[in-house]
């Protein structure tokens, strides 16, 4: 179990606490109503519907540790503003060497989602980032190779 503190965004806290009461409550429910049903099918060792309700109960206790581990070492950071610097919480808009623009939340490792625009402050390209102000171009060693970024606005 790891005990090293986690930083978060509060709104990523609140995530974190509602899906483990979804979890905990209805999804828990659901699925040992699904493991009563099934054990009624007769002989368990042949019971495809029950095995399948005991694994997803596995999984799913699983999950529910995982988060109740990452909810315990989480920390919430304040958005700290200073003066247009990109900082843990910022929202920066990138322009690549490309001209391609994107826009991104910056918060910790375990809310990131690329998908959702939230990159870790941990990752090389928010590393770069963190102190520069809107109009700063930064070099960053990517898997890919260097990058050239802009920063184009930073709220």
């Amino acid at each position: 179990m790891s005990t090293e503190p986690t930083q978060i965004t509060s709104e990523g806290l609140d995530a974190l606490k509602a899906e483990l009461a979804e979890l905990e409550g209805p999804r828990r429910k659901a699925i040992s109503e699904r493991i009563k049903i099934a054990r009624d099918f007769g002989d368990l060792k042949e019971n495809s519907e029950y095995h399948d309700a005991k694994n997803e109960q596995a999984f799913l206790e699983t999950k529910i540790l995982r988060l109740r581990e990452r909810l315990t070492s989480a920390v919430v950071v304040e958005e700290d503003s200073r003066a247009g610097e990109a900082v843990f919480g910022s929202q920066v808009k990138l322009r690549d060497d490309s001209g391609k623009e994107t826009t991104y939340r910056l918060v910790g490792a375990t809310e990131a989602n690329l998908a959702d625009g939230k990159l870790s402050i941990e990752s090389p390209v928010a590393q770069a980032m963190v102190g520069r102000k809107a109009g700063d171009t930064v070099k960053v060693a990517t898997p890919r190779g260097e990058r050239i970024y802009k920063l184009v606005a930073v709220d």
